[in-house]
């Protein structure tokens, strides 16, 4: 356990949230989830415990490390109740810029100047949030990868005025929750956004365009280029709307065409056919099933 870092409060009870909340769980720290809804909460806890059970059965955690680690969670409706006596504040909320400045100039009113206020985005500038602290020095970026409890990858983003002293305390809890820290800069989409989401939204205007369908680009990508997962199945795993957003942020923050978002992306967007979380996006989901089926809409 990192020695600095006993105490921590995730703001955002949602599926990066309550993974995140799982992994410093796990890993033995107290961990206050707040959200803004007690039905997000019960929603959340019953997702950290259905994943410690998949943990179990592949002989990667005990009842007992679930036990123990569902001990630790604590649930807050009120932001101010739940970053209390933190030490680390690890902000998981919607991806958008105005709400985020709010909740940390929230948090900061209520912590005290130890206390680091870290943001999950995959795409918000950490220097714009760190703006609306009284503590600049002690925000940073931990962005985590989707699903929290299973990728190793930590991106931790400097912002601007971010301390050397708050980046490692950052990259040595990161190794205490097990996972592979990796330092950026503060610029658009950092590292692994900044060239992802072209390359979805490149994958998204290939369909568009009709150079070839769903199944034929993501197998192409998977077995040519060695991809774990195709980019289309990818881009639903994520959640379209977020990709949306963070070509968004890409686009009017670097000023180039070449991130400007697919039409058929907003299309899809508009139409609440967001991927896996609405059932539906570039293929349809149906629960208990693991079978990849094409949307409707995307079938010849």
């Amino acid at each position: 356990m990192s020695s600095t870092i006993k105490k921590v409060a995730v703001i955002g009870a949602g599926t990066m949230g309550n993974g995140i909340c799982h992994v410093f769980a796990q890993n033995g720290f107290q961990v206050h989830l707040m959200d803004i809804k007690q039905e997000s909460l019960d929603k959340a806890l019953a997702t950290i415990a259905k994943n410690f059970d998949r943990q179990i059965a592949k002989e990667r955690a005990t009842e007992d490390d679930k036990k123990n680690a569902l001990d630790k969670i604590s649930t807050f409706t009120k932001l101010e109740d739940a970053v209390k006596d933190v030490d680390l504040v690890v902000e998981a909320a919607t991806e958008n810029i105005e709400f985020k400045e709010k909740i940390f100039a929230e948090i900061d009113s209520h912590t005290s100047d130890n206390c680091i206020l870290a943001s999950n985005t995959s795409s918000v500038s950490i220097t714009r949030l760190a703006s609306k602290t009284s503590k600049p020095e002690k925000v940073i970026g931990m962005h985590f990868m989707n699903p929290v409890p299973v990728m190793k990858l930590v991106e931790v983003i400097n912002g601007y005025a971010t301390s050397a002293d708050t980046t490692n305390t950052i990259i040595e809890l990161s190794k205490a929750l097990k996972k592979v820290p990796c330092a950026a800069n503060d610029y658009p989409g950092f590292v692994a956004n900044r060239i992802l989401m072209p390359m979805i939204n490149e994958a998204i205007i290939t369909l568009q365009e009709g150079v070839a369908g769903v199944e034929e680009i993501d197998t192409i990508m998977k077995l040519g280029m060695a991809h774990p997962m195709g980019p289309l199945q990818l881009a639903d795993f994520i959640g379209l709307d977020t990709c949306l957003s963070i070509l968004n942020v890409l686009q009017s923050q670097i000023g180039k065409d070449k991130y400007a978002p697919a039409g058929l992306l907003k299309n899809m967007v508009m139409a609440g056919k967001l991927g896996r979380k609405t059932g539906e996006g570039f293929y349809k989901y149906t629960a208990g099933s693991k079978d990849l089926v094409v949307s409707e809409s995307f079938k010849k």
